[in-house]
Order: structure tokens, then C-alpha cells, then sequence
């Protein structure tokens, strides 16, 4: 029988970079529990090892006679099965066609199969591909590992795990994410919403002061650009018995705008550098230009005294273009191009962008087509001034055109630019000025490379019961879509209502019984099933039946295909049930129909599978 857990373990599997925190609970005192970073041991050249607080989410699929045996050997093993972290970073900026990136994002990408062997996209026939699940699982063996080479006395799949997702995350990348953690034996795995795992690192870092920074009546706006994402959420402080409470009271859509499109947008002004030399960059080329880029504005990023990074771009050959092409990526350029095309000066009117799309393009991750994440963050203000009307302490203003946070926190690496913080600071101060607003304030001691792994591994021990916990829950109201039952009508689908299975902060661990309505549902054949989502609608209570939304109030989600065993029915038999929902330990949503004569049950999770059973058998 295992003992209980040594540590409460965070992981923030990032887009860019993962990192592992952890808490020795024989440590932990109150809010000042002490906080440790691993280090985290990888291939830092062929054949060489070194440790690193980060390791870099890049997965490398070598040629056979590009590296010897013994060149990827690590520490716990001798012939790894994927070559991740530092050493793939460096490799694939020199063969982009062979490096796996951005895996989490695909991740969350709902119109592949994220199962299905994608990565690296566009390589040629004989580059090995795998899924981004696959890519997702090799950082959490390497991290695992990592973690069982420092203390084989306590192995990471008995300690308490935090694993960070996007607060945006849908309930199937959510899932997904479960999945990787339990292919490995991390069975234990819950999971953390990144904007709150930053507020947690904050809380944790103050020792104690946070109270004295932030009193009740504050709405607290965390907003977290990472590699492949832009989070937004707002916090409310709130007070009970005397006492700070802190509730998430909304979060923004999912934004797939970050770190990535940053590069890109670097390369593509090193290339019209390039251009205007007479130097012709072709596609691969392209790609190796943009993962140099990444590297060079972290650097440049980091260091406001750096001038320049030099950026070499190789080539196949000296007879294309004359050898590899030479070029230097300024402070200059990086603070232009991240200001004025990622934080702009926008009026609180301005929205995102919609562009027109051509009828055909290539296989790639859907970014937001606006990269304005000032234009993001007004469109999400406006859209959740109502998110604090039900709490305490909250006086409604009637003038208001957005909700008005009064203090700020930062998460991400790009924040490390102080023009960038000042940018966005200044323009949303500028929109409270106009509504006569107090300005908001930036909340300070934030680590913005590694909070996100600090306050996963913080919440794990709050989870004990100690320290403040945010309250949260779901993020949004759930629904299920029904389909009313009628003849064939030519040109007419038949109705649709959306019933309300999982309300908005619905808490994990708990379970929702619907009102008794009967439904049916078709048992042995493919049916699908429609979900739907809304982070506005903060009324609408378990059974809420609606026949009729303002389309920009609820999302309709990824339809899932399942087919429920028949077991003692005929295929196609319509199944009189009750239903009921659960939001799971680990913060996913499972659907449960309850047949009315036998007790049957049958799952729906919201769950993404390759084949076409996904429905669980009876129970």
C-alpha cells in the first residue's frame, strides 16, 4: 500500500516551455508554504547533459545517420524513445521539417483529430509523424522521469499532481490532457486553470501581504499571453466572516494568439529585410527563420541592454542563394512589431477583426485572425460586464460599457518587456478614464516564466485545506442539445433545445441531477451528440431548457459521435432515460443518461476518439 504523498507537484505543460514546481508538505506552513523549481535535467548538445529550470516543448524526429547512439543517451535511459527539450529546440531550428512544436495548441484544435498522426505537418514521407496527444505525453515522460531520477524514494505517480491547461481549454482538450498524465501512470492528475495558477503563484510569493494589496469590491483582471495562447480572466475579491475570498468570475474565448504568431511576425520582417537585399527565402527556410526569431526576441526580451541577435538562416546548398543568409533582428524591431501590431492603441469600441476567407487553404492550427490582443481584451470587458452583479460589494453602475477591473496581474515571457507592460497598462487606463473610472494597478512579484508551474504546485496544497483557495468551478455553462421529435419537413431541420446540464462554477467533484424529464436515447448505432457552451449566461440552472439564444451568447462545441452498447436492446432501440451530469476531481464533464426500467447507465464524456465508440457500456 503506497503512503501518502511527499509533495504537491505542479507541471505547467506549456506551449513553449514546461516546467515542475513542487511543495514539500512536511514544509508547507500556511500561505508561505516554500516553493521549489527542479531542475530539469536534458540533452543540451549531442552527447552532453545539463539542467535547466524549463524544458523546452519541442520534439525532434532525427534522420538515422544524423545522430549517433550515444548521442541522445540521458540519465535514466539509454535509448529515449523522442528527442525533447533543449537539444530538439536547436536541431529543429536548423530542420523545421523535423521538429515537432506547438503540440499543445494542437491539442486543443477541434477540427483534426488530435489522435491521429499530424506532426510535424507538411514533413516529407520519411519523417516519422505522431499526434499531438503522442507529443504531449513525450514532455510528461521526460518531466516524469526527471522528477524519479531526483527522488526515487518518491515517484511522481504517488505524489499530489497539478497539471496547468488553458482556462479557454474545451472539456475534450481538457480530457486529452487527463489522458496523456494516465498513459504514464499519473493517474492522480487534476487539473488547473493557468490565469488562476498565476494568481495563486502571486498570492504564495506575498507571504502573507496579498490582503493588504487587493480589499473587497476589486475585480482583479489576470491576463496571460503565453507561447500558443492568450488567457484572460477576471477574479473578484469578495469578503466572508471577516475574511478575503477570491472568485473567478469569468474567463475569455480561446484565443489561439501568443508567442508564436510574435514569431512569425518577426520572420516575416526579417524576410522583407532580406527581400529588399535581393535575398530569396524559400518555405523551409521560412520556418527556420521564425524559430530563430523566437530565440532571439526571448533574448532580446529578457535584455532591454541588448541591442541586436544575430540570425543565421542555412541553407541546402551555396549554389541556391550563396550560402546560409546572414541577418541581425534589433530591440528596435521587436519592440515595433510587438507594440504596434500585438498592442496597439484601440478605443474600447474597437472589436476583433473577422477576415474574409479563400474558399481552400492549408492544413493549420485556426490562429485568431486579429492579432490586436488589445482589440481581444475590450471585446471581453464589454462582453462580461455583468460578471460581478450577483456578489456582494459590487455596486452597478448603469454608465458602465465594460467591467472595470481595478488592478492587473501578468503572466508570459513577453511581459518581460516593461514597454510591453507600460503599452498595455496605458491603454486600459485609457478606457477607464473615459467611463470615469479610477485606474487599475499592476499587481508586482509575479515570476512570468514560471508562476504558472509555482501556483499549480501551491493549489495542490491548498487542496489540502490550507492557505486561500479561488473559488471557480466551471468556466461556463454547459449544455446538451435535444432535438425535438416531429414528421419530415422538406428544407427544415427539426428543433433544437438546449438543456442546461452543468451550470456556470459548477465545482469539481460534484454531481447535477436533472429535473425529471424523460428523454430517449438510441442505443447500438452511431448517433452524435451536440454540446454547447456559454461563459455569459451565469442564471441558467441545471435543466434550463432553451429554445432560442442570441447566437453570441453560447458556442456550440465539438459534436461527438458515439454509439452506446445495446447490451439487452435491439440496435436502434430508443431508450427511455433520466440524465444527470458530474464535473470530475480532475475538472472534466461527464454526461450520464440513466435508463427509467433497470437502472442502466450509460457515459458520454466529452472525450475525442479516433474510432466510433466512445459511450461506455452499461453500468
Amino acid at each position: 500500500m503506497s503512503e501518502a504523498p511527499f509533495f504537491s507537484v505542479g507541471i505547467d505543460l506549456g506551449t513553449t516551455n514546461s516546467v515542475v514546481s513542487f511543495v514539500e508538505l512536511s514544509e508547507a506552513d500556511g500561505e508561505q508554504a516554500p516553493l521549489h523549481v527542479l531542475d530539469i535535467p536534458q540533452l543540451t548538445a549531442p552527447g552532453v547533459i545539463g539542467e535547466k529550470k524549463q524544458l523546452p516543448s519541442f520534439l525532434y524526429q532525427a534522420h538515422e545517420a544524423e545522430l549517433a547512439r550515444g548521442d541522445i543517451v540521458l540519465p535514466w535511459d539509454p535509448e529515449p524513445e523522442a528527442i525533447v527539450g533543449e537539444l530538439a529546440r536547436q536541431l529543429g531550428s536548423k530542420t523545421p521539417i523535423r521538429l515537432v512544436a506547438s503540440a499543445k495548441s494542437w491539442l486543443s484544435h477541434a477540427g483534426v483529430d488530435r489522435r491521429a498522426a499530424l506532426l510535424p505537418l507538411q514533413s516529407p514521407e520519411e519523417v516519422e509523424r505522431i499526434s499531438p496527444l503522442q507529443a504531449s505525453i513525450a514532455y510528461l515522460r521526460h518531466l516524469r522521469d526527471a522528477w524519479d531520477q531526483r527522488f526515487p524514494e518518491a515517484p511522481l505517480t504517488e505524489q499530489d499532481l497539478v497539471i496547468t491547461v488553458p482556462a479557454s481549454f474545451d472539456p475534450a482538450a481538457r480530457e486529452l490532457t487527463v489522458e496523456a498524465a494516465q498513459a504514464l501512470g499519473l493517474r492522480q492528475a487534476v487539473l488547473l486553470e493557468e490565469p488562476q495558477s498565476a494568481l495563486y503563484s502571486w498570492i504564495q510569493s506575498s507571504a502573507g501581504s496579498w490582503r493588504e494589496q487587493v480589499k473587497p469590491g476589486e475585480v482583479i483582471l489576470v491576463v496571460d499571453v503565453g507561447g500558443g495562447t492568450t488567457d484572460l480572466s477576471l477574479i473578484a475579491v469578495t469578503e466572508e466572516e471577516g475574511s478575503l475570498t477570491l472568485n473567478r468570475v469569468a474567463i475569455g474565448d480561446h484565443i489561439l494568439l501568443g508567442g508564436d504568431n510574435m514569431d512569425l511576425a518577426l520572420a516575416y520582417g526579417l524576410r522583407a529585410k532580406l527581400q529588399a537585399e535581393g535575398k530569396r527565402l524559400e518555405p523551409w527556410q521560412l520556418q527556420a527563420l521564425t524559430h530563430a526569431c523566437r530565440d532571439a526576441k526571448e533574448s532580446l526580451l529578457a535584455d532591454s541592454n541588448l541591442d541586436e541577435v544575430a540570425i543565421v538562416v542555412p541553407s541546402r546548398g551555396s549554389s541556391l542563394i550563396g550560402g546560409a543568409l546572414r541577418t541581425s533582428l534589433t530591440q528596435a524591431e521587436v519592440q515595433k512589431a510587438l507594440i504596434e501590431g500585438f498592442f496597439p492603441r484601440v478605443e474600447l469600441n474597437d472589436r476583433p477583426a473577422a477576415q474574409s476567407r479563400t474558399g481552400l487553404t492549408t492544413l493549420g492550427l485556426p490562429y485568431a485572425q486579429d492579432a490586436r490582443i488589445t482589440a481581444h481584451l475590450a471585446a471581453f470587458l464589454a462582453r462580461q460586464i455583468g460578471a460581478t452583479g450577483e456578489l456582494q460589494g459590487f455596486a452597478s453602475n448603469p454608465s458602465a460599457r465594460f467591467l472595470h477591473p481595478t488592478a492587473v496581474l501578468l503572466n508570459g515571457g513577453v511581459f518581460k518587456s516593461a514597454i510591453l507592460e507600460q503599452r498595455l497598462l496605458e491603454v486600459l487606463n485609457h478606457w477607464l478614464a473615459a467611463d470615469d473610472a479610477p485606474p487599475a494597478r499592476l499587481l508586482q512579484g509575479a515570476d512570468l516564466d514560471l508562476a504558472v508551474s509555482r501556483g499549480a504546485a501551491y493549489y495542490g496544497y491548498v487542496r489540502k485545506g490550507r492557505g486561500v483557495r479561488i473559488r471557480g468551478g466551471t468556466a461556463a455553462a454547459y449544455y446538451v442539445g435535444v432535438e425535438s421529435a416531429m414528421p419530415a419537413v422538406p428544407g427544415f431541420a427539426p428543433p433544437l433545445e438546449a438543456l442546461c446540464i452543468a451550470p456556470f462554477g459548477m465545482e469539481e467533484g460534484t454531481e447535477a441531477a436533472l429535473p425529471p424529464y424523460e428523454f430517449g436515447v438510441v442505443v447500438g448505432e452511431p448517433v452524435h451528440f451536440r454540446f454547447f457552451a456559454s461563459t455569459v449566461r451565469r442564471d441558467d440552472e441545471v435543466g434550463t431548457r432553451l429554445d432560442w439564444w442570441p447566437e453570441e451568447e453560447i458556442e456550440e462545441l465539438e459534436e461527438i459521435e458515439v454509439t452506446l452498447p445495446a447490451d439487452k436492446h435491439s440496435p436502434g432501440d430508443i431508450v427511455p432515460v433520466h440524465l444527470a451530469a458530474r464535473v470530475t476531481e480532475v475538472g472534466t464533464l461527464q454526461l450520464e443518461a440513466v435508463s427509467r426500467e433497470g437502472g442502466e447507465r450509460w457515459k458520454v464524456e466529452f472525450d475525442v476518439r479516433s474510432d466510433a465508440d466512445k459511450g461506455e457500456a452499461p453500468e
